[in-house]
């Protein structure tokens, strides 16, 4: 069974606009954090809703609604999401409050919108669906798992499913995995990420979503073809083995791939996984990195996922990545790991 995006939205520290050329304007950020450049919500949510809406919540409901909306379906048949985080400001709020308040007289606003399923939850309620909803809570392959939840859908006769993910990065989150050594400490600029090889990266955050359809419709995005996941690989041959057997179980060589999406994101451990790889299996294919422009987050193959269908569909590659466009943009492997942990692999190809 074939899973068409039919349309994808995001909202991320870039510009997803869906009537503009592909990342046409890059935004910049300096220090060691991106955050999302949120639109005007009123577009896509209830103003009704919006004030009782944390900023992820809102974020996840927004892109779910563009989605919808590029793809002019009122109704999906289905709703999974992935998130590694999930609320984490509602999360941050109801323990202060527990601290402050000595655990009394607690209002549980913040502790029901804190939970990982809050963002499909609130697509649902805005949509009144009441098809399959499940949320995924896999740290490094929360989205992988909803992406693949959707695609089993279709397997089993599902027509349309709207599947996605959402994290989101907080004072208090940032200031906690910062003591863990996962950003960098020299102010730096975004652009210019991966000429600063060393320990660490730059956070992120983001939501996207997708219409996956079992039909094919004009104006398609790409097909989804393969998906694969593998955790804690024993070392770099491990990884290339998954590698080489994903494309053969898809009856494909190195070769056949246009375009390899790595997730690069400028710590130099991770990133040497990522030379040795292009290295190994794909010397010959155009390679470009997506983190240097959402950040480092665990959701962030969703944001691989939806640039690369953005490509496929437009046939062309933003000057941003600064190499040559490949003769031919009819598949793209995105290939991405978090923290050396989990691995995965999405095949993707033109419609």
């Amino acid at each position: 069974m074939k899973a068409y995006i039919r349309s994808a939205a995001i909202v991320a520290p870039q510009d997803g606009s869906a009537g503009t050329p592909l990342l046409r304007q890059v935004l910049t950020y300096t220090g060691n954090r991106l955050t999302c450049a949120e639109p005007d919500y009123n577009q896509f949510i209830d103003p009704r809703a919006i004030r009782r809406m944390s900023r992820i919540i809102k974020m996840g409901t927004a892109a779910a609604m563009q989605c919808l909306q590029l793809a002019d379906v009122q109704m999906p048949g289905a709703i999974t999401m992935g998130t590694a985080y999930g609320c984490l400001e509602d999360t941050g709020v109801f323990m202060k409050r527990m601290v402050e308040q000595h655990e009394e007289m607690l209002t549980p606003t913040s502790f029901i919108q804190s939970t990982h399923n809050t963002i499909s939850a609130q697509i649902a309620l805005q949509l009144q669906c009441h098809a399959y909803n499940n949320t995924f809570v896999h740290r490094g392959f929360s989205f992988e798992s909803a992406l693949l939840d959707a695609k089993m859908l279709l397997e089993e006769g599902q027509k349309q499913v709207l599947t996605g993910a959402a994290d989101e990065i907080t004072p208090y989150s940032f200031s906690i995995l910062q003591r863990f050594g996962l950003y960098k400490t020299d102010p730096g600029n975004n652009i210019d990420l991966y000429n600063r090889p060393g320990k660490g990266t730059m956070a992120g955050e983001g939501a996207a979503f997708f219409l996956l359809d079992s039909s094919d419709h004009p104006g398609n995005y790409a097909i989804v073809d393969g998906l694969h996941t593998f955790y804690k690989p024993a070392g770099i041959e491990t990884i290339w083995e998954n590698i080489t057997q994903f494309l053969a179980a898809n009856e494909l060589q190195p070769g056949d791939i246009d375009l390899l999406v790595t997730g690069r994101n400028g710590d130099a451990a991770g990133d040497k996984i990522y030379a040795e790889m292009q290295e190994a299996i794909f010397p010959e294919q155009v390679a470009i990195g997506f983190k240097f422009l959402c950040g480092e987050y665990p959701t962030a193959s969703a944001f691989a996922l939806w640039m690369a269908a953005r490509i496929l569909k437009e046939q062309q590659l933003p000057a941003v990545f600064g190499v040559t466009q490949p003769a031919s943009l009819r598949r793209v492997l995105i290939y991405n790991h978090y923290e050396q942990i989990h691995h995965s692999l999405m095949l993707l190809r033109a419609c």
